[in-house]
């Protein structure tokens, strides 16, 4: 009786099975499935199961194979940067718009608003569909020599910078900077072996790629909000079951904050020595900069103009005295 007992339990659990969608999730994570990222997908792919959805994980520390995989249908969902993100939804790509998100708590709201029921046709974009934001935290200059703390110290120094993101080099080209054509997987190498001057990037990197060693003893990081990284999971829509894009952005974004921690660790880790204040006058001017590079590229399509919109609402509920919320700029 126990045996038979058992046999239907057993054939109860395989037709569950065969009920499960099976399908292939490519996470980028520069440390691969030892990294951080891919840690948290485990957890999500548990999530899925409960809407249907058995995930096969595959890690990957090269962002542009995990991006061309995917485009080519060789994976049905993806793990990848904002930046990189921006050809399968360029909503959600503005997120990671230079001098727009200056703080987590402005982070936060970006995610919890975009993430709701209400704003799900600006998630889809053609077949894509972006399933859910993570915070990755400021992304900051870092710089060989500590003493190149200005825009105009900038100027004709190497720099680092994503050959694929129009945005971060036109700001290389607005201070005047060299740009070395540069993706994640090479350009904390460049910076380590003085092959350029600077890099930026986000506290993340700073121990597992090891950037200290390009730090060294006169080398510093600008202590300066130049965008906010996220990673983004984007899938293809047809691929998965209706509905299954805003379950995933609702539990995303609650477990943002547990994200943000992480992101907090990784900022701990370096030291304190090699933090650059900037005066209030750079940083003004700083502001002012990033302002103007960010209107450009809205006004040429590289940036979507809802989302600048939404963000900058986001900004002048945290800072109302700000001057763009009370010249109602932007």
């Amino acid at each position: 009786m126990r045996f038979l007992s058992f046999i239907a339990l057993l054939a109860m659990v395989q037709v569950a099975q065969a009920e499960l969608v099976q399908r292939t999730f490519c996470v980028f994570d520069p440390l691969g499935a030892n990294g951080n990222l891919f840690g948290l997908t485990r957890d999500y792919r548990t999530q899925a199961l409960e809407w249907g959805v058995d995930l096969t994980l595959r890690p990957y520390t090269d962002e542009k194979i995990a991006s061309d995989e995917f485009k080519a249908r060789q994976c049905d969902a993806v793990l990848l940067t904002g930046a990189r993100a921006r050809p399968f939804n360029n909503f959600a790509a503005t997120v990671e718009a230079i001098g727009a998100v200056p703080s987590d708590d402005v982070m936060r709201h970006v995610v919890n608003t975009i993430s709701a029921p209400r704003a799900a046709r600006f998630m889809t974009e053609g077949r894509y569909e972006v399933a859910g934001v993570l915070p990755a935290g400021p992304i900051y200059l870092f710089v060989r020599d500590r003493t190149v703390n200005s825009v105009e110290r900038l100027s004709g120094k190497r720099i680092a910078t994503l050959d694929y993101d129009e945005p971060s080099k036109r700001l290389v080209s607005h201070v005047g900077g060299s740009i070395v054509p540069a993706n994640s997987a090479n350009f904390s190498g460049m910076f380590n072996n003085g092959s350029v001057d600077a890099a930026y990037a986000p506290a993340l990197a700073y121990k597992p790629l090891e950037m200290y060693k390009g730090l060294a003893n006169n080398g510093g990081i600008l202590s300066y909000n130049l965008a906010y990284l996220d990673f983004q999971m984007v899938i293809h829509k047809d691929r998965f079951p209706e509905g299954f894009g805003q379950l995933s952005r609702t539990y995303v974004a609650s477990i943002f904050d547990a994200v943000l921690d992480q992101v907090h660790r990784d900022k701990a880790e370096i030291d304190d020595k090699y933090w650059v204040e900037l005066s209030q006058e750079d940083t003004d001017k700083y502001n002012l900069m990033l302002r103007d590079i960010r209107i450009a590229l809205r006004d040429e399509g590289v940036y979507d103009s809802n989302m600048l919109r939404l963000i900058r609402r986001l900004r002048c509920n945290e800072t109302p005295a700000a001057a763009e919320c009370v010249e109602q700029l932007e």
